[in-house]
C-alpha cells in the first residue's frame, strides 16, 4: 500500500502532545512551536491555540461538540476552546446556538468535551458571554440589555433595555455562577469575553454607553463593569483556571467611539488580573477575513500592539497556514500563541504534522469562509477542504482515518478529476482499493476549479486541488490518467467493477435562469458568453460587457473583476436585492461590494433580464417596470446544468453493464445536481467511505442527537404552567 495514516502505521503509537516537540523529524526552524507555555496556573504544551468558534453543537449536541473539539486536541492542538457560552437566559442567541452555561445540566453536557479534551492532553477552554443589545433572545423572549437604551444593527423591533444597578450586579454574578460551573467540570481557561461588541465592549463605547452614573463617562468608569467582572470571576475560580479575555485592538470592535488608545489604556487597567489576552480586530468580516481580502496573518500589526501595555501571553490569530510564518511570529514576540479557528477546521492535525515534518500533508485552509457560511446558515460548521468536519460524531468520520475496505481487489473506475473525483479517488485509495483509475478529460485535473482559481481574489481555492493531487501522488494505487476523454463504450471496456461518474457540470449558455424555464432572447447570438468561455479566453467583440449574475455568490462577481481589470466597462446585473447575497454569509459580502465599486464594476440590483440584442439588454426591475441597458456584450452567469450524458448512456443499457462486468454505476457532485464545491467534495467523500455498503447510492443513516421525552417530563417542575 502507498501512504498509511501515521495513526495506523503497525507498531508506533501517536506521540503524546507533550512529545511532540521531541520528534527527530521536526524542522529545527517550528520548534519554537512545540515549545510548553505558562498560562497563569496551567501550562499549554505547545503554541498552537484554537480559538473559542462557533460550531452550531452547543450544548444542544453535546456530543457532536465533544468529538469536534476533541480530534483538535488528537491533532496536536495545546488548547482548545468550545464555542461561545452564554451564561445567562436573558443573553440566549437563537437561532444561533452557544455553548449555554445557564444551570448544572448545561454544566454536565460541556464536561463531554472537557474529558474529551483532556483525553488527548490538551487544555480546554470556555468562553463565557455576554451578548448585551447584540442578544436576539429568540428563545427566552426576555428583554435585550444595554448600558444605554440603544438599538442594534443586529436585531429588530425594539430597543435594548437600559440596565439598572440591580441588572449589572445580577449580570456579574451570573458570570461567577458560569465561571464556577466551568471550574467544576475541568475546564482550564475561563474567558471574560468582550469582543465583537458585545456587552462589556458595549459598556466600553461612549457611542453606547450615554450612562452618567459610575458605569460611564470616563474610560475608567466604561471600563468598570468589565474590570469587575474579571476580578470576580477571577476570584470565583481562584488557581484552579486560567483567565482569558478576548478583546479587539483595531477595527472599532464593531462598534464606534472605541479607539485603539482606548483599548490599549483598557487591557492596562485589567492586565494585573489576566493570565491571557486573545485579542483580534473587532469587525468580524475583517476579523475572520476571507483570503479574497485579507492575506495570511494580517492582524499581526494590531496583534503586537498589546506588549506596549502588557507582558502576559497573547494570543493572536489570522488564518496562519504556513510553519515557517507561525514560527517568526513566535520568535519575532509579536505573540506568543497561534490562534486559529479555520484552520484548525482545515486540518485538525496541522500541530502533528509540523511535528512530523509531514509539511506537504497539511490541508490548509483556503480561507473560503463556507465554515462559518455553514455554521451560520445551516446550523452546523463544514469546510471545504475537510469534509470530516462536524460529522465526527454522527458518522464517525476521522480526517486522518479511514475504514478499510472489505473489497480491497475491487477495480474502480472514476471518471473526472475535478474535486469530487480527486476526493472520491483519495478517500478509496486510502481505504485500500488496490486499483483505482481516475481518468480526466482534460490535459490537467481541477474541473471548474481549474479556472476558477484563476479569477482574481480566488488564488486560495486553489489549495483544494493542490492538496489532493499532492496526496494522490503519494498513493501507488491510484493512477491518475488526464487528457482522455472516455465514451460509454470505453468505460464499458475499461475492466472495472465499479464506475463512478464525476463528470462534474457546466454554465448554461441559453440563460435558462431560476423561476425562468425559457431561454433568454438573444442568448445564441455571437457576443453572449459563459463563464468557462470567458475563462478560456474568448470576449465579447467590443463595447460595454454586462455579466448578469443570478448564481449570487463568487462566479459573476469574479469574470465582472477579470473583464474590468483589462479595460471593459463592466456592468454586473443581478435580480437579487444585493450584489452575491451569499457573500454575506461567508462575511465577504461588504468587502466584495466596495472591491467591485474600487475596480470599476457598475452594478445594477433586483433586475431581471429577458433578453439581449446587438446594442442593449433589457428586462424589468423588481416593481415589474421595463429595464434597458445599452450593451455589446453579456455574460450568463444564470444556472448550471450537469454533465450527465454519460450516465445516462450507460445507465439505460443495464445489460451491456453486466456484460462488461460493471457491478455498480455511481455519480457524485455536479454530475448529480451542481452546488456548491464544499457540497460536491462532500458527496464524493461520503460515497467513497460507504462504497461497500449495501447501496452506496443512499447514504448511510447517521446518529441524532435528541431529548427524550422522559427527560423532558422529569425536567418538569410541579406547579410550572402546563405541567
Amino acid at each position: 500500500m502507498g501512504l498509511v495514516d501515521h495513526e495506523s502505521r503497525p507498531g508506533r503509537a501517536p506521540a503524546p502532545i507533550s512529545e511532540l516537540g521531541k520528534d527527530p523529524r521536526l524542522d529545527a526552524r517550528h520548534a519554537v512551536l512545540f515549545e510548553p507555555l505558562q498560562v497563569g496556573p496551567k501550562l499549554l504544551p505547545n503554541r498552537f491555540y484554537q480559538v473559542p468558534h462557533a460550531s452550531g453543537f452547543g450544548t444542544d449536541r453535546p456530543r457532536a461538540q465533544a468529538a469536534f473539539r476533541a480530534v483538535k486536541a488528537e491533532g496536536g492542538w495545546g488548547g482548545v476552546c468550545l464555542d461561545y457560552a452564554p451564561i445567562s437566559r436573558d443573553t440566549d442567541e437563537t437561532p444561533e446556538v452557544g455553548a449555554n452555561l445557564w444551570d448544572d445540566q448545561d454544566a454536565r453536557a460541556l464536561a463531554i468535551s472537557v474529558e474529551a479534551i483532556h483525553a488527548h492532553g490538551s487544555l480546554a477552554g470556555i468562553e463565557l458571554h455576554h451578548g448585551g443589545a447584540e442578544s436576539t433572545n429568540g428563545d427566552s423572549r426576555n428583554h435585550r440589555l444595554a448600558p444605554s437604551q440603544v438599538a442594534s444593527a443586529q436585531t429588530w423591533a425594539g430597543l435594548a433595555k437600559e440596565m439598572t444597578v440591580d441588572d449589572i450586579e445580577r449580570v456579574r454574578a451570573d458570570w461567577v455562577r458560569a465561571a464556577r460551573r466551568a471550574r467544576d467540570v475541568g475546564f482550564d481557561i475561563v474567558y471574560v469575553y468582550g469582543a465583537h461588541g458585545y456587552l462589556l465592549t458595549q459598556f466600553l463605547s461612549p457611542h453606547t454607553n450615554r450612562r452618567t452614573d459610575g458605569y460611564g463617562g470616563s474610560l475608567a468608569n466604561r471600563a468598570r463593569l468589565f474590570l469587575e467582572t474579571i476580578e470576580a470571576v477571577a476570584e470565583a475560580v481562584g488557581r484552579d483556571c486560567a483567565i482569558a479575555v478576548r478583546t479587539a485592538v483595531h477595527g472599532r470592535d464593531g462598534l464606534p467611539g472605541i479607539d485603539i488608545d482606548d483599548m490599549l489604556g483598557f487591557i492596562g487597567l485589567a492586565d494585573p488580573m489576566v493570565d491571557l489576552w486573545d485579542v483580534n480586530v473587532g469587525s468580524w468580516p475583517e476579523d475572520s477575513g476571507s483570503s479574497r481580502y485579507f492575506p495570511e496573518g494580517h492582524q499581526r500589526p494590531w496583534a503586537s500592539r498589546v506588549r506596549e501595555v502588557s507582558s502576559k501571553p497573547v494570543v493572536g490569530v489570522g488564518r496562519y497556514t504556513s510553519p515557517d510564518l507561525m514560527a517568526e511570529v513566535v520568535r519575532s514576540g509579536a505573540v506568543d500563541l497561534i490562534g486559529a479557528a479555520r484552520p484548525a477546521i482545515a486540518d485538525p492535525f496541522l500541530p502533528r504534522k509540523i511535528a512530523e515534518g509531514r509539511l506537504a500533508d497539511v490541508r490548509e485552509c483556503t480561507g473560503s469562509n463556507v465554515c462559518i457560511l455553514r455554521e451560520e446558515a445551516f446550523d452546523r460548521v463544514g469546510c471545504l477542504q475537510n469534509p470530516s468536519a462536524g460529522e465526527e460524531y454522527r458518522r464517525g468520520w476521522h480526517p486522518e482515518r479511514h475504514p478499510p475496505t472489505v473489497t480491497p481487489d475491487t477495480r474502480v473506475l472514476v471518471v473526472g478529476a475535478g474535486p469530487a473525483g480527486l476526493e472520491c479517488a483519495l478517500v478509496l485509495g486510502r481505504r485500500g482499493y488496490r486499483a483505482v483509475h481516475l481518468v480526466e478529460a482534460e490535459d490537467e485535473v481541477g474541473g471548474k476549479l481549474r479556472w476558477m482559481r484563476r479569477l482574481p481574489t480566488l488564488g486560495d481555492w486553489g489549495r483544494v486541488l493542490d492538496w489532493r493531487q499532492v496526496q494522490l501522488d503519494q498513493l501507488p494505487e491510484v493512477e491518475v490518467i488526464t487528457g482522455r476523454r472516455l465514451s460509454a463504450a470505453e468505460v464499458l471496456e475499461y475492466g472495472a467493477d465499479v464506475v463512478v461518474l464525476a463528470t462534474g457540470s457546466r454554465w448554461r449558455d441559453d440563460g435558462v435562469q431560476p423561476g425562468r424555464p425559457d431561454p433568454l432572447v438573444g442568448a445564441d447570438l455571437p457576443d453572449v458568453l459563459t463563464p468557462e468561455q470567458v475563462a478560456g479566453g474568448l470576449r465579447p467583440r467590443a463595447g460595454r460587457v454586462v455579466v448578469y449574475d443570478c448564481e449570487g455568490y463568487l462566479v459573476g462577481s469574479g469574470v465582472a473583476e477579470l473583464l474590468a481589470d483589462e479595460g471593459s466597462e463592466v456592468h454586473l446585473v443581478t435580480p437579487f436585492p444585493v450584489v452575491s447575497p451569499v457573500s454575506d454569509h461567508t462575511l465577504e459580502g461588504e468587502h466584495l461590494r466596495a472591491h467591485l465599486h474600487r475596480r470599476g464594476v457598475r452594478t445594477h440590483r433586483g433586475i431581471t433580464l429577458d433578453g439581449f440584442d446587438t446594442g442593449s439588454v433589457w428586462g424589468e426591475d423588481d416593481l415589474g417596470d421595463a429595464w434597458r441597458l445599452p450593451a455589446g456584450g453579456l455574460v450568463l452567469v444564470t444556472q448550471q446544468t450537469s454533465d450527465d450524458q454519460l450516465f445516462h448512456e450507460l445507465s439505460a443499457d443495464v445489460e451491456a453493464l453486466r456484460d462488461a462486468g460493471v457491478v455498480a454505476l455511481h455519480r457524485v457532485g455536479d454530475a448529480v445536481a451542481p452546488r456548491m464545491t464544499s457540497e460536491a467534495v462532500f458527496d464524493a467523500h461520503r460515497l467513497a467511505r460507504e462504497l461497500d455498503s449495501t447501496d452506496p447510492s443512499v447514504p448511510l443513516p447517521f446518529l441524532r442527537e435528541r431529548v427524550s421525552l422522559h427527560e423532558e417530563d422529569r425536567a418538569r417542575r410541579p406547579g410550572r404552567p402546563g405541567a
